[in-house]
């Protein structure tokens, strides 16, 4: 973690390929952050581009004190730019925004009097989109599905321009796709999220990074999270639940074939549904099971305090 002095606010940029726009967006960057009077810096993380982009990011670098670079050995992901960046971040307040400019960063005054009622993370809201229509559609499902199975109400958890408090940032760690459900991974932790309507702009270089793999994956990730959050600590909530249904299920075809065979329809063995019944009792005792293993596994280890479920101390 970075040790020297803190700033007010930290931004921190994924780069991949973005060559044709980081000038560009280095100078809105610093505009809008000079109009609130307060410290900052720039943190680019270059994920590993095949063009120029490093080499310019490090004239900027040598240039502006404000601004600094982490260059990947390749590509890594979004969710391990963002994991550096909040790493090296001093500012009790952190940005992300792409590279793209498709991001508007004059937003950035906005986000913090957002942010300043109490919340402590805000996610942008590009409310009208200017994407290719695959995109915009297989973002709203992922948004729907999201918001529905976590209880977050969130309409756009895809958008990277968000403004976070630096706890929020330090409280988990990110892998994957997981970058996309930051504000289901902080509102589970306890923390306040809002939303926040920003202007989304046409894309003036290069071509998305988005394709519908990585919906699939963000899928996967969430129900990861899912399970680790809610269940992690008490396996035999969900094993046991699934369990209870499925040898619940079994046992009702066993006792409907059973008395089948009392009332004298028989036999019953060659019946398809016997075989059916049987089955789903022992996947339901083998689901029971482990459950229980999971729990004596839990019980081994512990859970340590997270400090980043505490607010204050008296």
């Amino acid at each position: 973690m970075n040790s020297a002095s803190p700033v007010d606010i930290s931004v921190v940029i994924p780069v991949l390929n973005e060559y044709a726009t980081i000038l560009e967006l280095h100078r809105q960057l610093k505009e809008s952050l000079d109009s609130t009077g307060k410290d900052y810096e720039l943190i680019f993380i270059d994920d590993g581009s095949t063009d120029n982009s490093f080499l310019l990011l490090e004239r900027l670098c040598s240039g502006d004190p404000k601004t600094k670079v982490v260059q990947f050995r390749g590509n890594f992901g979004k969710s391990a730019a963002y994991t550096e960046g909040f790493r090296e971040a001093r500012g009790a307040i952190i940005f992300t925004i792409d590279g793209d400019l498709q991001d508007d960063p004059k937003e950035i005054p906005r986000f913090l009097e957002e942010i300043s009622k109490g919340y402590d993370l805000i996610s942008g809201w590009k409310v009208r989109r200017h994407d290719p229509l695959s995109k915009v559609i297989a973002s709203r499902i992922f948004n729907f599905v999201i918001s529905l199975m976590s209880g977050i109400k969130i309409h756009d958890f895809n958008c990277g321009f968000k403004c976070y408090r630096s706890e929020v940032c330090k409280s988990f760690k990110i892998y994957g796709e997981l970058y996309r459900l930051i504000p289901v991974l902080a509102a589970w932790k306890g923390f306040r999220v809002g939303e926040l309507q920003v202007q989304h702009r046409p894309r003036i270089s290069g071509k998305s990074k988005f394709g519908t793999q990585r919906l699939a994956r963000g899928f996967f990730d969430f129900l990861t999270v899912l399970f680790l959050t809610r269940f992690a600590r008490r396996p035999l909530h969900f094993f046991g639940t699934v369990g209870t249904l499925v040898s619940g299920a079994g046992f009702l075809i066993c006792l409907y074939l059973s008395t089948l065979w009392v009332k004298g329809y028989r036999p019953i063995g060659n019946r398809p549904l016997l075989l059916l019944g049987v089955l789903m009792l022992i996947l339901g005792i083998q689901f029971l099971s482990l459950g229980l293993i999971g729990e004596m596994i839990t019980s081994k280890f512990p859970e340590e305090e997270d400090a980043s479920i505490v607010r204050k101390r008296i």
